[in-house]
């Protein structure tokens, strides 16, 4: 069903007056700043680790990554090794890659097919269902050894939702559906481009950036750097015919930011650019525009002409905190991010298509999303080097400096290029970090329905 954009709280009415060591959320006048020291302190980081990362839900990865038995992909999340994959049943599964035995990588390969993960150390082996089923010289361990006490070991929860994997170390953290919170109705308008449901397309995008991984989670909605640091793509696609971005407060159509529950943020609008699931504009080229109006139809004629408009029509990037983003603009990118020292940061990005496009589609949806998103492409260099220009300037020995997070802190209905979806993001970080609540709500669920569309 289509998103109903509502108000009805202001944000400065809804969070109360608050300062910790890392934030300042003031009134009379409005204001929020964010100490630099958060971008590099080991301190800071170890908190992170502990607080944010294992009581989190992660995302793994998606379900098509594994598309039949025994197929699996190997990756870290929060810096440890997993595998997920499907068992011979086809159920999908997800292991810590650690051998029971002396803990060595039971799988060292990114991706493939097997019956079974040996570890290379001692040789043994083990099932996709993660049972321990052969190790050499089993007769040499003492007696009551049970090859049933070693199998492999899973996250404390792993959770799925639209085909999006997640993982909590915690074992007592609350179910990801409602984790997930208003964030839910944007997973469906992504899943829902297509019939027969969403892939990740072949290729990972993998780069590390010099900066804090926090730097990346504003960065990924922050409508107000578009003009500035994307003139170069804005200006190639007028050249090439499509409609000029020269200011983000006339081009944005219905542009909005919305808090989603949970320190999961979204920001609107109806941009310029094309969409290949849909939206066709003549940077495509007029080959493409008989495939674009194509999708637009079936999608019409499956969900209604509302809803399909939605799909074809709303961009949004969104944070499912603490380190997801999902852009569903010229493309659709899922993006992960991890900390690897306080400034440094290693990502991981896929492209996100509908099963059934053909080839001439998906070649317009890859050309969209290697034009802008892509490794590259004209934003994804340029913001890393934003980011790695904050991140060279946050030390400054013997002086406290603060970050401004004020823009739009006066409106009723701040807009995407302003910063309030930030302001619910280090809220609900600081929550977490300085454990003042259990699960670091910056809202209860009554709120979360009084401003979440």
């Amino acid at each position: 069903m289509p998103v109903e954009f509502e108000r009805a709280v202001p944000e400065r009415e809804l969070f109360p007056e608050y300062s910790s060591e890392f934030i300042r959320d003031e009134r009379d006048p409005n204001r929020f700043q964010v100490n630099r020291r958060v971008f590099i302190s080991d301190d800071v980081l170890a908190l992170e680790r502990d607080r944010v990362f294992q009581r989190c839900w992660l995302y793994v990865g998606h379900a098509s990554e594994v598309p039949g038995p025994g197929s699996f992909v190997t990756r870290t999340v929060a810096g440890q090794p997993i595998i997920m994959t499907r068992d011979q049943e086809g159920h999908l599964r997800v292991w810590l890659n650690a051998c029971t035995h002396r803990g060595a990588e039971v799988c060292r390969e990114r991706k493939g097919t097997t019956r079974r993960f040996r570890c290379f150390y001692h040789s043994w082996s083990f099932s996709t269902d993660g049972r321990l089923v052969s190790l050499p010289d089993a007769e040499a361990f003492p007696q009551g050894f049970d090859t049933e006490d070693y199998g492999l070991r899973a996250p404390a929860r792993v959770e799925s939702y639209r085909d999006f994997v997640f993982l909590n170390f915690d074992p007592h953290a609350m179910s990801l559906h409602d984790y997930l919170a208003g964030a839910r109705q944007y997973l469906d308008i992504t899943a829902d481009q297509a019939l027969t449901g969403m892939q990740v397309l072949p290729g990972t995008h993998e780069y590390s950036v010099r900066a804090n991984w926090k730097l990346l989670s504003e960065n990924s909605y922050d409508g107000y750097h578009a003009i500035p640091v994307h003139k170069t793509y804005f200006d190639a696609q007028r050249l090439k015919g499509d409609d000029s971005l020269g200011d983000v407060r006339t081009e944005f159509k219905e542009s909005g930011a919305y808090h989603l529950g949970n320190g999961h943020t979204v920001t609107v609008k109806h941009g310029p650019w094309a969409r290949p699931v849909a939206r066709w504009r003549p940077s495509m080229g007029p080959e493409s525009k008989p495939v674009v109006e194509e999708s637009a139809r079936r999608l019409a004629e499956h969900h209604g002409p509302d809803y399909a408009d939605q799909i074809s029509n709303l961009d949004f990037n969104m944070n499912i905190f603490p380190n997801l983003v999902v852009n569903n603009i010229m493309a659709v990118i899922i993006r992960k991010y991890e900390p690897i020292r306080p400034d440094l940061m290693h990502v991981t990005a896929w492209s996100l298509a509908p099963r059934e496009e053909d080839d001439a589609a998906t070649k317009v949806r890859n050309k969209s999303f290697l034009a802008f998103l892509g490794p590259a492409g004209l934003a994804t260099p340029d913001d890393n080097e934003a980011l790695e220009s904050v991140q060279r300037a946050a030390g400054h020995q013997g002086v406290e400096m603060w970050s401004d997070v004020s823009r739009g802190f006066d409106k009723d209905i701040p807009m995407n290029y302003d910063e309030m979806h930030m302001r619910t993001y280090w809220r609900h970080w600081d929550a977490l970090v300085t454990d003042r609540a259990s699960v670091g709500d910056s809202l209860t669920n009554d709120q979360v329905e009084e401003v979440a569309p």
